[in-house]
């Protein structure tokens, strides 16, 4: 019996099959996690990218590969809003109708199209080949045809089209200029005050990809030691930090995998810095950490503790972060103890310590330069969430360090909710206390503002926007 011919498809085309494209499609799945687990990108993307290298397949996954990889996923998380409004101003329905995986590949092709220096055409036939593995021929032609509408302007000729001027709606404008939610627009000008420099100076921080920083742990590694790396240079403002200017892989350096170095923003070691530098009247022998997950802060303060021949208990209440903080803290050359408990009902003694750390969890708004997706995934009444947990918190931190002891109430946001507004509420109900003026403790910083609190910022110090407030306890 002979061969039946292939009939062919409706188009009269013979049928091709899409070229996969592994560096596509593993910034794709990393976006669907961050959207359909509530994943974060630095969480998600190194296991797939390891997961990559280390395929034995015919087209070995490469260094050029992972970086392409890591800016597709990134630059999208962080220019979210601003492609949102573009691919809103392209398609005949409204956003929210179209399908999430769908939006994903928009939003990775309007990445490479208005935010990287790759051709056109190589754009979008990548993105529509993407579509085709991904989400199938239907649906990559709409990706096809809404990528040909935005290929027609650049960025900037874009944002002229999209974006309100900014004198008719200064916040809206800067959230589509910046790609910020506008209430986070509204919280940032606020905490920073100021004009409209500042504000943007902000936004465009926030929106760089922020350098690699390692601490070298005292009496365990020093950072004349990590200075010896490829591109390493040293910190702005901690002795204690060394940046890798060119990325890197941190876990290669030697110091890091053995515990004696690891990853810490500045802006965290500052606030380790000052409260381990506050003068203090009587003993320094027992220091807490009362928020300690997931370690940084307590392997920085259990070093310095362990210089002065001083004991750290660094307590956390999640399980899997104590865990964390247990690691952080192994061959630490001082005691130390970690524990799990919950930090507004604490497992210690009134009183029972001389300087006590309470970074308290809040809605990272100040390291949106590390977590782009945050943005996305915080909303306002998160702030009423957090408020009576930062407040205990800090109560249960004043109530635990001795009369002339030290607490440093400390947050990674600058949300005034979570930062001034949470020390002036407590110390009304807690009168026997005194705030510390903590700029001189981060000796060289500038811009530390009128004091005696710190407010950090990524514009002005390259740090993650860390808030400090040091209270002393005076009966």
């Amino acid at each position: 019996m002979s061969e039946q011919p292939r009939r062919p498809r409706p188009s009269g085309k013979p049928y091709r099959r899409p070229k996969k494209d592994p560096v596509r499609i593993l910034a794709f799945e990393a976006l669907r996690a961050v959207d359909e687990r509530d994943a974060y990108a630095n969480l998600v993307l190194p296991p797939l990218l390891r997961k990559a290298r280390e395929n034995e397949g015919p087209e070995k996954f490469d260094a050029r590969d992972a970086a392409l990889a890591t800016e597709l996923v990134y630059g999208t998380l962080r220019w979210q809003g601003t492609y949102d409004a573009v691919i809103a101003d392209c398609v005949d329905r409204p956003l929210g109708d179209v399908d999430p995986p769908v939006l994903d590949v928009l939003s990775l092709g309007a990445h490479q199209l208005l935010g990287t220096r790759i051709p056109t055409h190589a754009a979008v036939s990548a993105t529509v080949e993407l579509a085709r593995v991904v989400l199938g021929d239907g649906r990559a032609k709409f990706v096809n045809a809404v990528l040909r509408k935005i290929a027609q302007d650049d960025l900037d000729g874009w944002i002229e089209r999209v974006a309100p001027p900014y004198d008719e709606d200064p916040e809206d404008h800067l959230a589509v200029v910046h790609s910020h939610p506008r209430w986070v627009v509204s919280a940032l000008w606020d905490s920073l005050g100021g004009g409209r420099a500042g504000i943007e100076e902000l936004l465009r921080a926030d929106n760089e990809r922020p350098e690699v920083t390692l601490v070298a742990r005292p009496g365990r590694a020093t950072a004349e030691e990590l200075l010896d790396e490829d591109a390493a240079v040293p910190g702005r403002w901690s002795p204690y930090a060394v940046r890798l200017t060119e990325g890197g892989e941190p876990g290669a350096i030697e110091a890091v995998r053995e515990g004696r170095a690891g990853v810490q923003d500045e802006g965290s070691q500052l606030v380790a810095l000052a409260l381990a530098g506050a003068p203090l009247d009587g003993p320094d022998r027992r220091w807490l950490d009362g928020c300690a997950g997931p370690g940084g802060k307590a392997a920085l303060l259990g070093a310095l503790a362990a210089e002065r021949g001083a004991t750290l208990l660094a307590s956390e209440k999640q399980p899997h972060r104590a865990g964390l903080v247990a690691k952080a803290l192994a061959g630490n050359p001082g005691p130390y103890q970690v524990i799990t408990a919950d930090g507004t009902r604490p497992a210690w003694r009134p009183g029972s310590f001389d300087r006590v750390l309470v970074d308290v969890p809040c809605t990272g708004l100040g390291a949106l330069r590390r977590r782009p997706e945050a943005r996305w995934r915080r909303r306002p009444d998160d702030l009423e969430g957090f408020a009576p947990l930062q407040r205990g918190l800090l109560r249960t931190a004043l109530e635990s360090v001795r009369v002339g002891g030290v607490v440093g109430y400390a947050t990674c946001s600058p949300h005034l909710a979570e930062t001034r507004a949470v020390v002036a509420d407590v110390l009304k109900q807690i009168p026997d206390t005194d705030l510390v003026d903590a700029r001189p403790l981060l000796p060289g910083v500038p811009d530390l503002g009128d004091g005696p609190d710190v407010q950090l910022w990524p514009h002005l110090h390259g740090t993650d926007a860390m808030y400090l407030a040091l209270i002393r306890r005076t009966g």
